[in-house]
């Protein structure tokens, strides 16, 4: 498949996604700015029907009119976080009439393709991040990206994210995210409720191989090597490199 061009509106540098094909990929940082942008994105992380209510509450009729000319729209609405060496965390709307979904990938310039860490959409796989490989890039505060922002970045990251094993301020760190980005009235509880249940795909373990990477044990995840869609073990440790934090 032929690789199609990221126009990024601010700086008009283009990125290159290997392996897509159809409507134009496009950046559209703009989107990060609003706060029903953000109660779509996280819809799939509110697995309950409370944590919904969190979610969305006076707001779910004008967020669901948001979301929908969101995915009407021609073009695929982008949004890149960069990491260290280069490395880069795409995240990806895809609009097709009869396939939408979210993809997270991964990708380098000296690859030949970008590696998929998770779907959200109605067949979902994840998850793709452990909570530290989330943070590092939440906080690598590298330019060339979509924002610098660490909360928009949590927020953009967090559906592809799953873990079983969070550190003490990890409720605190969505909370400040969700507040300041959000306008929902209980940011705290929305973040608890989001943490506790971690999207469709749910929580996972994350280990280190007898070969020095980390790899999850989700029945869903591209990054547990016990999965036949995995990728082999060479590709699985340079996306645990990449990653690292």
């Amino acid at each position: 498949m032929e690789d199609i061009s990221v126009t990024n509106s601010e700086d008009l540098h283009p990125a290159r996604i290997p392996g897509y094909e159809g409507d134009p990929l496009t950046h559209q940082a703009g989107l990060l700015d609003e706060p029903l942008f953000w109660l779509g994105h996280l819809y799939s992380c509110a697995q309950s029907e409370d944590a919904e209510e969190l979610l969305f509450g006076a707001d779910y009729d004008a967020a669901g009119d948001f979301q929908r000319h969101l995915w009407e729209r021609a073009e695929w609405p982008t949004f890149t976080v960069p990491l260290a060496d280069d490395h880069r965390l795409h995240v990806v709307y895809r609009t097709f009439a009869d396939d939408t979904g979210i993809d997270y990938l991964l990708h380098h310039p000296d690859w030949e393709q970008a590696e998929l860490l998770a779907q959200d959409d109605g067949h979902f796989m994840g998850p793709g991040l452990s909570w530290s490989e989330l943070m590092a890039a939440v906080e690598n505060g590298l330019p060339g990206g979509s924002t610098t922002d660490p909360s928009a970045r949590l927020l953009l990251l967090l559906p592809a994210f799953g873990d079983t094993d969070l550190p003490d301020d990890a409720v605190d760190r969505l909370t400040e995210a969700l507040r300041g980005l959000t306008g929902v009235e209980s940011p705290e509880l929305l973040a608890v409720a989001l943490l506790d249940h971690q999207g469709a795909p749910g929580p996972a373990g994350w280990t280190t191989t007898g070969h020095g990477f980390s790899v999850s044990d989700g029945d869903y995840s591209f990054r547990n090597p016990a999965n036949r869609f995995a990728p082999p073990a060479d590709r699985l440790a340079r996306v645990a490199a990449a990653l690292a934090p």
